[in-house]
Protein backbone atom coordinates (compact mmCIF):
# COMPACT_ATOMS: atom_id res chain seq x y z
CA UNK A 1 0.00 0.00 0.00
CA UNK A 2 1.38 3.36 -0.90
CA UNK A 3 1.09 6.14 2.19
CA UNK A 4 3.58 8.94 0.71
CA UNK A 5 2.20 11.11 -1.61
CA UNK A 6 4.91 13.22 -3.30
CA UNK A 7 3.98 16.73 -4.01
CA UNK A 8 7.05 18.18 -5.51
CA UNK A 9 10.64 17.15 -6.26
CA UNK A 10 11.54 19.24 -4.16
CA UNK A 11 9.62 19.01 -1.01
CA UNK A 12 9.25 16.00 1.76
CA UNK A 13 6.70 13.65 0.55
CA UNK A 14 3.25 13.66 2.81
CA UNK A 15 2.53 10.51 4.60
CA UNK A 16 -1.45 9.83 4.70
CA UNK A 17 -3.40 7.07 6.17
CA UNK A 18 -7.22 6.41 5.64
CA UNK A 19 -9.40 6.83 8.95
CA UNK A 20 -9.96 5.02 10.96
CA UNK A 21 -6.24 3.49 10.58
CA UNK A 22 -6.27 0.05 10.56
CA UNK A 23 -3.44 -2.10 11.19
CA UNK A 24 -3.85 -4.25 7.90
CA UNK A 25 -5.03 -1.61 5.80
CA UNK A 26 -4.72 -2.23 1.93
CA UNK A 27 -5.84 0.91 0.65
CA UNK A 28 -4.85 4.09 -0.38
CA UNK A 29 -5.50 7.23 1.54
CA UNK A 30 -5.10 9.13 -1.55
CA UNK A 31 -5.73 8.58 -5.68
CA UNK A 32 -4.52 9.42 -8.99
CA UNK A 33 -7.29 12.44 -8.82
CA UNK A 34 -5.41 13.79 -5.74
CA UNK A 35 -1.94 13.85 -7.49
CA UNK A 36 -3.32 15.01 -10.61
CA UNK A 37 -5.11 17.88 -9.10
CA UNK A 38 -1.76 19.02 -6.79
CA UNK A 39 -0.21 18.54 -9.66
CA UNK A 40 -2.04 21.33 -11.74
CA UNK A 41 -2.58 23.34 -8.25
CA UNK A 42 1.73 23.57 -7.99
CA UNK A 43 1.66 25.81 -10.63
CA UNK A 44 -0.39 28.57 -9.78
CA UNK A 45 2.17 29.84 -7.35
CA UNK A 46 -0.21 31.09 -5.14
CA UNK A 47 1.22 33.38 -2.04
CA UNK A 48 1.03 32.01 1.39
CA UNK A 49 -1.57 33.28 3.50
CA UNK A 50 -3.62 33.16 0.56
CA UNK A 51 -7.01 31.38 0.82
CA UNK A 52 -7.79 28.29 -0.79
CA UNK A 53 -11.71 26.38 -0.27
CA UNK A 54 -11.41 22.83 -0.86
CA UNK A 55 -14.15 20.97 -0.89
CA UNK A 56 -15.37 17.00 -0.58
CA UNK A 57 -11.24 16.11 0.14
CA UNK A 58 -11.74 12.48 1.14
CA UNK A 59 -8.96 11.64 3.76
CA UNK A 60 -7.19 14.84 3.51
CA UNK A 61 -4.28 14.39 0.87
CA UNK A 62 -5.87 17.91 -0.30
CA UNK A 63 -5.81 19.94 2.66
CA UNK A 64 -2.56 18.47 3.96
CA UNK A 65 -0.67 19.87 0.28
CA UNK A 66 -2.31 23.05 0.50
CA UNK A 67 -1.73 23.71 4.25
CA UNK A 68 1.90 22.65 3.39
CA UNK A 69 2.20 25.49 1.40
CA UNK A 70 1.24 27.86 3.57
CA UNK A 71 -2.25 28.83 2.51
CA UNK A 72 -5.05 29.32 4.85
CA UNK A 73 -7.04 26.33 3.72
CA UNK A 74 -10.65 25.88 4.66
CA UNK A 75 -12.10 22.39 3.83
CA UNK A 76 -15.90 22.08 3.42
CA UNK A 77 -17.67 18.18 3.77
CA UNK A 78 -20.17 16.23 4.45
CA UNK A 79 -18.11 13.49 5.78
CA UNK A 80 -17.34 13.21 9.45
CA UNK A 81 -14.35 10.12 8.94
CA UNK A 82 -13.04 12.75 6.36
CA UNK A 83 -12.85 15.69 8.35
CA UNK A 84 -11.32 13.21 11.38
CA UNK A 85 -8.55 11.92 8.60
CA UNK A 86 -7.84 15.35 7.95
CA UNK A 87 -7.19 15.84 11.24
CA UNK A 88 -4.83 12.82 12.05
CA UNK A 89 -2.94 13.23 8.56
CA UNK A 90 -2.81 16.86 9.80
CA UNK A 91 -0.94 15.25 12.64
CA UNK A 92 0.91 13.12 11.16
CA UNK A 93 2.78 15.79 8.76
CA UNK A 94 3.05 18.35 11.58
CA UNK A 95 1.12 20.75 9.57
CA UNK A 96 -1.49 23.21 11.54
CA UNK A 97 -5.14 22.73 11.85
CA UNK A 98 -7.24 24.43 9.08
CA UNK A 99 -10.63 25.58 9.45
CA UNK A 100 -13.19 22.37 8.91
CA UNK A 101 -16.75 23.69 7.82
CA UNK A 102 -20.09 20.96 8.02
CA UNK A 103 -21.72 20.79 4.28
CA UNK A 104 -25.05 22.13 5.75
CA UNK A 105 -22.92 25.79 6.42
CA UNK A 106 -23.23 28.38 4.03
CA UNK A 107 -19.66 29.04 2.47
CA UNK A 108 -17.21 31.14 3.77
CA UNK A 109 -16.70 34.72 1.00
CA UNK A 110 -13.46 36.36 0.04
CA UNK A 111 -11.04 33.21 -1.31
CA UNK A 112 -8.24 33.26 -3.61
CA UNK A 113 -9.13 29.20 -4.96
CA UNK A 114 -11.08 26.37 -4.72
CA UNK A 115 -10.61 22.79 -5.22
CA UNK A 116 -12.78 20.43 -5.54
CA UNK A 117 -13.14 16.26 -5.40
CA UNK A 118 -16.50 15.84 -7.70
CA UNK A 119 -18.85 14.43 -5.81
CA UNK A 120 -20.46 11.03 -6.72
CA UNK A 121 -24.20 12.66 -6.14
CA UNK A 122 -25.65 14.73 -8.76
CA UNK A 123 -27.52 16.48 -6.72
CA UNK A 124 -24.78 17.17 -4.56
CA UNK A 125 -22.78 18.59 -6.84
CA UNK A 126 -25.37 21.15 -8.09
CA UNK A 127 -25.94 22.26 -4.64
CA UNK A 128 -21.82 22.73 -4.06
CA UNK A 129 -21.80 24.38 -7.39
CA UNK A 130 -24.67 26.62 -6.57
CA UNK A 131 -23.04 28.20 -3.51
CA UNK A 132 -19.84 28.58 -5.32
CA UNK A 133 -21.49 30.63 -7.69
CA UNK A 134 -23.11 32.78 -4.77
CA UNK A 135 -19.53 33.34 -3.71
CA UNK A 136 -16.79 33.35 -6.58
CA UNK A 137 -15.33 36.23 -8.68
CA UNK A 138 -13.90 35.86 -12.66
CA UNK A 139 -10.80 35.92 -10.39
CA UNK A 140 -11.08 32.97 -8.35
CA UNK A 141 -9.04 30.02 -9.78
CA UNK A 142 -11.74 27.36 -9.89
CA UNK A 143 -10.31 23.58 -10.48
CA UNK A 144 -11.86 20.27 -9.88
CA UNK A 145 -11.24 16.68 -10.38
CA UNK A 146 -12.31 13.09 -10.18
CA UNK A 147 -11.64 9.45 -11.88
CA UNK A 148 -11.80 10.18 -15.91
CA UNK A 149 -14.93 7.64 -16.00
CA UNK A 150 -16.53 9.70 -13.26
CA UNK A 151 -16.59 13.36 -15.04
CA UNK A 152 -19.54 12.93 -17.84
CA UNK A 153 -21.19 15.73 -20.38
CA UNK A 154 -23.48 15.84 -17.94
CA UNK A 155 -20.78 16.93 -15.03
CA UNK A 156 -19.33 19.76 -17.15
CA UNK A 157 -22.57 21.43 -18.09
CA UNK A 158 -23.04 21.35 -14.57
CA UNK A 159 -20.17 23.54 -14.38
CA UNK A 160 -21.05 25.80 -17.24
CA UNK A 161 -24.42 25.97 -15.97
CA UNK A 162 -24.01 27.04 -12.48
CA UNK A 163 -20.43 28.77 -12.76
CA UNK A 164 -19.45 29.73 -16.47
CA UNK A 165 -16.91 28.64 -18.79
CA UNK A 166 -15.76 25.42 -18.24
CA UNK A 167 -12.81 23.26 -20.14
CA UNK A 168 -11.02 19.96 -19.15
CA UNK A 169 -7.95 18.04 -19.19
CA UNK A 170 -6.22 14.94 -21.15
CA UNK A 171 -6.96 11.60 -18.91
CA UNK A 172 -3.84 11.11 -16.82
CA UNK A 173 -3.78 8.32 -14.95
CA UNK A 174 -7.51 7.59 -15.63
CA UNK A 175 -7.72 11.19 -13.94
CA UNK A 176 -9.47 14.46 -15.43
CA UNK A 177 -9.59 17.71 -14.26
CA UNK A 178 -12.28 20.31 -15.02
CA UNK A 179 -11.33 24.47 -15.05
CA UNK A 180 -13.80 26.78 -14.58
CA UNK A 181 -14.22 30.71 -14.63
CA UNK A 182 -16.77 32.18 -12.35
CA UNK A 183 -19.26 34.49 -14.25
CA UNK A 184 -18.98 38.43 -12.92
CA UNK A 185 -22.85 38.14 -11.24
CA UNK A 186 -22.71 35.57 -8.46
CA UNK A 187 -25.62 33.49 -8.21
CA UNK A 188 -28.02 32.68 -5.19
CA UNK A 189 -28.64 29.27 -4.09
CA UNK A 190 -31.78 27.40 -4.37
CA UNK A 191 -33.45 25.95 -1.51
CA UNK A 192 -31.61 22.33 -0.63
CA UNK A 193 -34.17 20.09 0.70
CA UNK A 194 -36.03 17.34 -2.01
CA UNK A 195 -38.85 15.91 -0.62
CA UNK A 196 -40.31 12.14 -0.36
CA UNK A 197 -43.65 11.13 -0.04
CA UNK A 198 -44.18 7.50 1.70
CA UNK A 199 -48.22 7.35 1.81
CA UNK A 200 -47.86 3.77 3.52
CA UNK A 201 -46.38 5.09 6.43
CA UNK A 202 -48.07 8.70 6.06
CA UNK A 203 -44.20 9.74 6.01
CA UNK A 204 -43.30 13.07 3.81
CA UNK A 205 -39.44 12.89 4.17
CA UNK A 206 -37.06 15.75 3.69
CA UNK A 207 -33.58 15.06 2.14
CA UNK A 208 -30.05 17.13 2.18
CA UNK A 209 -28.79 16.98 -1.29
CA UNK A 210 -25.96 14.31 -0.21
CA UNK A 211 -28.54 11.67 1.54
CA UNK A 212 -28.37 8.36 0.31
CA UNK A 213 -32.25 7.79 -1.93
CA UNK A 214 -33.09 11.39 -2.11
CA UNK A 215 -35.46 10.96 -4.66
CA UNK A 216 -37.66 7.74 -3.00
CA UNK A 217 -37.80 5.64 -0.81
CA UNK A 218 -35.03 2.91 -1.16
CA UNK A 219 -36.01 -0.85 -1.49
CA UNK A 220 -34.19 -1.77 2.07
CA UNK A 221 -36.14 0.95 3.83
CA UNK A 222 -39.38 -0.24 2.59
CA UNK A 223 -38.80 -3.88 3.76
CA UNK A 224 -36.85 -2.96 7.01
CA UNK A 225 -39.93 -0.25 8.04
CA UNK A 226 -43.18 -2.95 8.84
CA UNK A 227 -39.96 -4.91 11.03
CA UNK A 228 -39.55 -2.63 13.40
CA UNK A 229 -40.71 -4.08 16.82
CA UNK A 230 -43.63 -2.22 18.44
CA UNK A 231 -43.39 -2.11 22.49
CA UNK A 232 -43.82 -0.28 25.58
CA UNK A 233 -40.59 -1.78 26.95
CA UNK A 234 -38.65 -0.49 24.94
CA UNK A 235 -36.14 2.08 26.96
CA UNK A 236 -33.54 3.16 24.30
CA UNK A 237 -33.20 2.69 20.31
CA UNK A 238 -30.73 3.52 18.27
CA UNK A 239 -30.74 4.00 14.25
CA UNK A 240 -27.17 3.39 13.17
CA UNK A 241 -26.08 5.12 9.57
CA UNK A 242 -29.80 6.83 9.98
CA UNK A 243 -29.61 8.77 6.29
CA UNK A 244 -32.90 10.80 6.34
CA UNK A 245 -33.79 8.84 9.98
CA UNK A 246 -37.09 6.83 8.41
CA UNK A 247 -36.16 3.92 10.47
CA UNK A 248 -35.76 6.08 13.61
CA UNK A 249 -38.55 8.13 12.99
CA UNK A 250 -40.89 5.10 12.66
CA UNK A 251 -39.01 3.72 15.71
CA UNK A 252 -39.79 6.64 17.57
CA UNK A 253 -43.84 6.14 16.32
CA UNK A 254 -43.86 2.42 17.26
CA UNK A 255 -42.61 3.03 20.90
CA UNK A 256 -43.87 6.27 22.10
CA UNK A 257 -41.56 5.58 25.63
CA UNK A 258 -38.56 5.35 24.16
CA UNK A 259 -35.20 8.05 23.40
CA UNK A 260 -34.40 7.37 19.87
CA UNK A 261 -30.53 7.80 18.91
CA UNK A 262 -30.19 8.66 15.14
CA UNK A 263 -26.17 8.54 13.99
CA UNK A 264 -24.67 8.57 10.88
CA UNK A 265 -21.26 9.86 9.19
CA UNK A 266 -22.91 12.62 7.33
CA UNK A 267 -23.91 15.87 8.35
CA UNK A 268 -26.48 15.99 5.16
CA UNK A 269 -28.22 12.78 6.76
CA UNK A 270 -28.35 13.92 10.15
CA UNK A 271 -29.87 17.05 9.60
CA UNK A 272 -32.07 15.14 7.17
CA UNK A 273 -32.78 13.19 9.95
CA UNK A 274 -33.37 15.96 13.16
CA UNK A 275 -35.72 17.54 10.44
CA UNK A 276 -37.89 14.69 9.64
CA UNK A 277 -38.65 13.75 13.50
CA UNK A 278 -39.41 17.28 14.46
CA UNK A 279 -41.52 18.01 11.05
CA UNK A 280 -43.59 14.96 12.58
CA UNK A 281 -44.27 15.87 15.62
CA UNK A 282 -41.93 13.53 17.66
CA UNK A 283 -41.31 15.69 20.72
CA UNK A 284 -37.80 17.06 20.69
CA UNK A 285 -36.60 15.84 24.27
CA UNK A 286 -37.13 12.04 22.72
CA UNK A 287 -34.28 11.97 20.40
CA UNK A 288 -31.05 13.03 19.84
CA UNK A 289 -29.42 13.05 16.18
CA UNK A 290 -25.99 12.79 16.21
CA UNK A 291 -22.81 12.96 13.14
CA UNK A 292 -19.98 10.01 14.52
CA UNK A 293 -17.29 7.47 12.78
CA UNK A 294 -19.91 4.93 13.48
CA UNK A 295 -20.14 4.80 17.82
CA UNK A 296 -16.82 6.06 18.53
CA UNK A 297 -16.91 7.69 21.59
CA UNK A 298 -20.31 7.31 22.44
CA UNK A 299 -20.35 6.13 25.91
CA UNK A 300 -23.51 3.94 26.43
CA UNK A 301 -24.62 0.56 27.48
CA UNK A 302 -27.84 0.94 27.84
CA UNK A 303 -29.08 0.65 24.12
CA UNK A 304 -32.26 -1.80 23.85
CA UNK A 305 -32.59 -2.26 19.94
CA UNK A 306 -30.06 -0.94 17.13
CA UNK A 307 -31.52 -0.62 14.18
CA UNK A 308 -28.70 -0.60 10.86
CA UNK A 309 -28.74 -0.17 7.08
CA UNK A 310 -25.34 -0.43 6.46
CA UNK A 311 -23.04 1.10 3.77
CA UNK A 312 -20.97 -1.27 1.81
CA UNK A 313 -18.33 1.55 0.52
CA UNK A 314 -16.42 4.07 2.04
CA UNK A 315 -15.49 7.45 -0.27
CA UNK A 316 -15.62 5.34 -4.07
CA UNK A 317 -14.54 2.10 -2.51
CA UNK A 318 -16.19 -0.69 -2.16
CA UNK A 319 -15.41 -2.41 1.56
CA UNK A 320 -17.25 -4.28 4.03
CA UNK A 321 -14.99 -2.85 6.89
CA UNK A 322 -17.71 -0.27 7.95
CA UNK A 323 -20.29 -2.85 8.10
CA UNK A 324 -18.45 -4.92 10.83
CA UNK A 325 -17.25 -1.68 12.56
CA UNK A 326 -21.05 -0.94 13.10
CA UNK A 327 -21.60 -4.47 14.16
CA UNK A 328 -18.82 -4.15 16.35
CA UNK A 329 -19.54 -1.24 17.96
CA UNK A 330 -23.83 -2.18 18.67
CA UNK A 331 -22.29 -4.84 20.55
CA UNK A 332 -20.75 -3.27 22.63
CA UNK A 333 -23.73 -0.32 23.25
CA UNK A 334 -26.46 -3.34 23.83
CA UNK A 335 -27.79 -4.37 26.87
CA UNK A 336 -27.82 -7.76 27.62
CA UNK A 337 -30.40 -9.51 25.34
CA UNK A 338 -30.46 -6.00 23.56
CA UNK A 339 -31.18 -6.90 19.99
CA UNK A 340 -29.20 -5.74 16.51
CA UNK A 341 -31.60 -5.71 13.46
CA UNK A 342 -29.63 -5.68 10.59
CA UNK A 343 -30.61 -5.55 6.84
CA UNK A 344 -28.35 -5.87 3.75
CA UNK A 345 -27.90 -7.79 0.44
CA UNK A 346 -28.08 -10.98 -0.08
CA UNK A 347 -24.80 -11.44 -1.29
CA UNK A 348 -22.69 -9.67 1.80
CA UNK A 349 -22.77 -12.20 3.65
CA UNK A 350 -23.47 -10.15 6.74
CA UNK A 351 -25.04 -13.40 8.39
CA UNK A 352 -21.63 -14.89 8.30
CA UNK A 353 -19.89 -12.05 10.78
CA UNK A 354 -23.05 -11.60 13.41
CA UNK A 355 -22.85 -15.10 13.89
CA UNK A 356 -18.84 -15.24 14.93
CA UNK A 357 -19.41 -11.80 16.65
CA UNK A 358 -23.04 -12.45 18.14
CA UNK A 359 -23.14 -16.03 18.40
CA UNK A 360 -26.54 -16.33 17.07
CA UNK A 361 -28.08 -14.62 14.30
CA UNK A 362 -32.18 -15.37 12.58
CA UNK A 363 -33.68 -14.42 9.91
CA UNK A 364 -36.56 -11.96 10.08
CA UNK A 365 -37.72 -11.25 6.59
CA UNK A 366 -36.20 -11.70 3.08
CA UNK A 367 -37.00 -11.45 -0.68
CA UNK A 368 -34.83 -11.90 -3.70
CA UNK A 369 -32.33 -9.02 -3.20
CA UNK A 370 -32.39 -8.11 0.51
CA UNK A 371 -31.99 -10.20 4.01
CA UNK A 372 -32.96 -8.62 7.48
CA UNK A 373 -31.07 -10.34 9.71
CA UNK A 374 -31.37 -10.36 14.14
CA UNK A 375 -28.62 -10.84 16.31
CA UNK A 376 -29.42 -10.69 20.49
CA UNK A 377 -26.62 -9.36 22.44
CA UNK A 378 -26.92 -12.75 24.39
CA UNK A 379 -24.75 -13.34 27.98
CA UNK A 380 -22.77 -16.38 27.43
Amino acid sequence: MKTELVISSDESPLTLHRYPRRKNETLQAFDAADEYIIEHANTWQLEAGNRVLILNDQFGALSCWACSQGYDVIQISDSVVSQQATLANLRQNQLPDITLIKSTEPLPKQFDAVIMRVPKSSKMLAWQLQQLASVTTPATRILAGDKAKAIHTSTLNQFEHWLGATTTSLAKKKARLIFSTANALPQQPTEPLSYVDVPEFSMRLANWPNVFSAKKLDIAAYLMLPQIPSSDEEKNILDLGCGNGVLALQAARNNPKAYIYAVDESHMAVASAQHNLESHDIDSQRFQCEARDCLTDFNHTDIDLVLCNPPFHQQQTITDHIAWQMFCDAKRVLTTNGALLVIGNRHLGYHTKLKRLFGNVTVVASNKKFVILKAVNAQF
